[in-house]
């Protein structure tokens, strides 16, 4: 049976109109290229992947990315973000796999962009890649240490690719693996538009939702966890993470981008999470409407920020808190039921008794 959004289902999330796909893909110039793993080994049982997010269709490292981290819970282990808080940018794409992926995806996001610049690395400087991850180990062989820097590359090569703006959701990429309030989970994406000046600009969320208790999961306000039929405490008991990537085409500094990152937490915990001692947290976001030039032509920079002394800023608060909380139940809505290690079968969200708890 194929899956659909919850919008396809006549539910919206939040006051905001999305973009034309609803997807971080609105955001100008931004693409995301997946690779998934999948594969049933004498040895190992591989369930897990990579997934890309491309800020902008230019060249990463001579035109960075204005960008901000923020650590909701840090039981984490990511790559690049001390970085990104000192500099305020980004320069690479902004992958995402399992744990013991990180280093490898590092690497390969290394190698494919010292391909394209002789210069990375030599005469103008070293390259900060940011990576992010969750545990995908109650179904992949995680310590098989499957996922490899060719992975990072095709990614990325998928990425620009790209011609669908649609964005594929759910059991895909670093998603294949990923357990969310004790149901399949994986990718999920939303966005949300804003006016400026009469000009409209694009937020868009991407996440890779491994985290929550089944009976906390809450939809559009309702204790859907509660209502659905127990699932094997395994599943359920396992505190997990969340990786948040928000893109935006709107002009803004990396100290607005932080408290943009910060608004992703409200999103977050709509959905029912409280962010578990034991889960990683962490919200990225950037802006392709402002880019930093490597080498600038003189010593003084002008960048484009929002005004912040009227509703504006809290609209586009607005925006990443519907958006994040979207995102997440469509990673849910998406995802197909999944078996991995040691024969452990993970379900997707049964979605009619979903519907019956919202009242359909």
């Amino acid at each position: 049976m194929s899956r659909k959004r919850l919008r396809d289902y006549g539910f919206t999330v939040g006051k905001l109109p999305t973009g034309r796909f609803n997807s971080i893909t609105d955001v100008p110039g931004v693409s995301v290229g997946h690779v998934t793993l999948y594969e049933d080994r004498p040895d190992a049982c591989v369930r897990t992947g990579v997934t890309a997010i491309l800020p902008h269709p230019g060249d990463w490292f001579r035109e960075k990315t204005v960008a901000a981290a923020h650590v909701i819970n840090g039981f984490g282990k990511t790559a690049g973000l001390v970085q990104v808080d000192e500099l305020g940018v980004i320069e690479s794409p902004i992958m995402l796999t399992n744990t013991f992926g990180v280093p490898a995806v590092t690497e390969g996001t290394l190698r494919y962009m010292l391909a394209q610049d002789d210069g990375i690395g030599d005469r103008d400087g070293s390259l900060n890649v940011v990576t992010g991850e969750c545990n995908d180990s109650l179904l992949n062989d995680m310590r098989g240490l499957h996922v490899r820097p060719e992975h990072a590359m095709e990614a990325i090569r998928q990425g620009w690719a790209a011609t669908d703006r649609r964005v594929l959701e759910g059991a895909v990429g670093a998603g294949t693996g990923m357990v969310c309030f004790g149901y399949k989970g994986g990718i999920g994406t939303s966005s949300r538009q804003v006016e400026v000046d009469g000009a409209i600009y694009h937020f868009g969320v991407l996440v890779l939702s491994n985290f929550g208790l089944g009976e906390d999961l809450t939809i559009l306000g309702k204790p859907v966890g509660e209502s659905l039929r127990a699932k094997p405490g395994e599943a359920r008991d396992n505190d997990g993470s969340i990786i948040i990537v928000i893109g935006t085409d709107l002009p803004m500094d990396a100290r607005q981008l932080k408290r943009i990152a910060k608004r992703a937490g409200f999103g977050l915990a709509r959905t029912g999470s409280i962010a578990h001692h034991g889960s990683g947290d962490i919200a990225i976001a950037f802006s392709n409407g402002n880019r930093i030039p490597h080498t600038p032509a003189s010593g003084v920079l002008e960048l484009r920020v929002v005004r912040e002394d009227g509703r504006l800023m809290s609209d586009c608060f607005r925006a990443v808190t519907e958006a994040t909380e979207e995102a997440i139940y469509n990673s849910l809505f998406m995802a197909e039921t999944t078996t991995g290690r040691q024969g452990r079968t993970i379900d997707a969200l049964p979605i009619e008794e979903v519907l019956a708890v919202l009242g359909r």
